[in-house]
């Protein structure tokens, strides 16, 4: 028995992400004018496995925020090292040509409005990650691929048609959650997704969030 167990560790996969001791400060005007150093995360640690859910907790201004946008690549810590996959998020940034961070983690933000484009249609928003991640060729296979994401997140067809500012923050999120699984990310960093939405819509969109977990 303990061979066997052995075994099963030696074979399990690492964590699909890793936060080891990440710091993040920022540059504030001080007394008399002078600049001081704001830390906003300070020696973050953790795992998250995949298919599971994590939860940061803490109030305003704790710096929830800054650790997901670092996680997501989107501001690099000062301090410690943020693995996804096992290979560092710097390391991902970098390959631009391949989209390589961002086929791994994607963001859902608060302000599910400001997130969308107001010019484009929510079709025309899914379209463009859906052309800029698989190659342009296959129109008729993006058109495929919008409609299946649309369905995951539970919107009519014919919303495709309307453009952000013609929704409501149940469906602008839902939009958003859509074009975050466009790519088939391995990470959804949510900030906050459902802070700005009515107590009944907040529970539809964390059961969405664990149905496609699930899935």
């Amino acid at each position: 028995v303990g061979d066997r167990h052995l075994a099963m560790a030696e074979t399990s996969s690492p964590p699909i992400l890793q936060v080891r001791s990440a710091s993040k400060s920022f540059p504030v005007s001080g007394k008399r004018g002078r600049r001081a150093l704001q830390r906003a995360v300070d020696g973050a640690s953790f795992t998250l496995e995949e298919g599971k859910t994590l939860g940061i907790v803490g109030e305003s201004g704790s710096g929830k925020t800054t650790l997901g946008r670092m996680i997501a690549g989107l501001e690099r810590p000062d301090e410690g090292e943020i693995l996804i996959g096992g290979e560092r998020v710097e390391n991902l940034a970098q390959r631009r040509t391949s989209h390589a961070l961002s086929t791994l983690v994607q963001m859902v933000f608060q302000d599910s409005s400001a997130a969308l484009n107001p010019r484009m249609t929510v079709g025309a928003t899914l379209r463009e990650v859906l052309e800029v991640h698989r190659g342009r060729e296959g129109a008729g296979r993006h058109r495929d691929g919008v409609n299946e994401l649309i369905e995951k997140v539970g919107l009519p067809e014919g919303i495709l048609e309307r453009y952000a500012w013609d929704l409501s923050g149940g469906q602008l999120q839902r939009v958003c959650i859509a074009r975050a699984l466009a790519v088939n990310a391995k990470i959804l960093v949510c900030d906050e997704p459902v802070s700005a939405l009515d107590v009944s819509i907040q529970a539809q969109i964390l059961n969405l969030l664990v149905a496609l977990q699930g899935e």
